[in-house]
């Protein structure tokens, strides 16, 4: 490696933390006359039975995730529990990194549990390095612009019966893709970064 040390992206998804629902209606395709209304489309019930996905990963792979059940949130406190439980896992299945003491770069939003001050206090004691988010900055979130489109595309159609059937199904998604996938997410980071940067953390798509 010509002395230089790497650097593992360890990416937070918590900070955009996906919904799953029990429902996945696919949108059917129609076709009308110019100048003529669509069809009205039932939009998604937001307050209709879902879990919360916590996800973290890595260009190797998952690293951990939570799927919470349907009456819990994320608060401060938690996602501390769930920053303690990262650091473990990456230690478990990542122990070349923690044995080298290489950095792990740690990528999440502003979201508020994620800068309440048990989080701080406790990413302070972590030789982590915390990349900073722009703010309404999705465009720099490896989860959103690849892992959660993809989760969304397979999610088309599914309807689930029980948390343990969302349970099942995450764990066969996630064994079903294969390393470049992660690669590939990762890698394009360095260039959605540069776009925000360069636009003064404007919006784009």
């Amino acid at each position: 490696m010509n002395g230089r040390k790497e650097k593992v992206f360890c990416i937070a998804s918590s900070g955009d933390e996906k919904w799953i629902y029990y429902d996945n209606p696919k949108r059917r395709k129609s076709w009308g006359l110019p100048g003529e209304p669509g069809p009205s489309t039932a939009k998604k019930n937001i307050h209709a039975s879902k879990v919360m996905l916590c996800i973290w990963w890595d260009q190797k792979g998952v690293i951990y995730y939570e799927l919470l059940k349907p009456s819990e949130t994320i608060t401060g406190d938690r996602y501390r529990l769930q920053l303690m439980r990262l650091n473990r896992a990456l230690k478990e299945k990542r122990p070349e990194w923690d044995g080298r003491h290489d950095k792990v770069i740690l990528l999440h939003d502003n979201a508020r549990p994620h800068v309440a001050k048990p989080v701080q206090k406790y990413l302070e004691g972590l030789n982590w390095e915390i990349l900073p988010h722009p703010p309404y900055s999705p465009d720099i979130a490896p989860s959103d612009y690849h892992l959660f489109r993809s989760m969304q595309s397979a999610l088309i159609g599914e309807r689930f019966t029980s948390y343990e059937s969302i349970a099942n199904w995450l764990n066969e998604w996630i064994k079903s893709k294969e390393l470049e996938f992660f690669v590939r997410g990762i890698r394009m980071l360095p260039e959605k970064w540069s776009k925000v940067v360069a636009s003064n953390g404007t919006y784009f798509t």
